[in-house]
């Protein structure tokens, strides 16, 4: 699939979270890789006028970092599902 189809199709984020959710339930995947992606996006969530500089969405925000953690997580964890 191209690049920019995969960005706009809601197959694909609908089965990024369903990952997302599946490793920070995980037992395997540490509460240290959990929470680096938790407290980013929760603080980007709470603080966004301390970053004003920053013209991002917060869904945009935790998109980006769902899609960075779910491949980070399942390469370091062998695809845990």
């Amino acid at each position: 699939m191209c690049p920019v189809r995969k960005i706009f199709s809601l197959r694909h984020w609908r089965n990024t979270f369903v990952r997302i959710f599946a490793l920070l339930r995980s037992k395997e995947v540490s509460i240290f890789d959990k929470l680096l992606f938790l407290v980013p996006v929760a603080l980007y969530w709470v603080l966004p006028d301390v970053m004003p500089l920053l013209p991002f969405d917060d869904i945009a925000v935790t998109m980006i970092a769902a899609e960075w953690f779910a491949r980070r997580m399942e390469k370091k964890y062998n695809k845990i599902r």
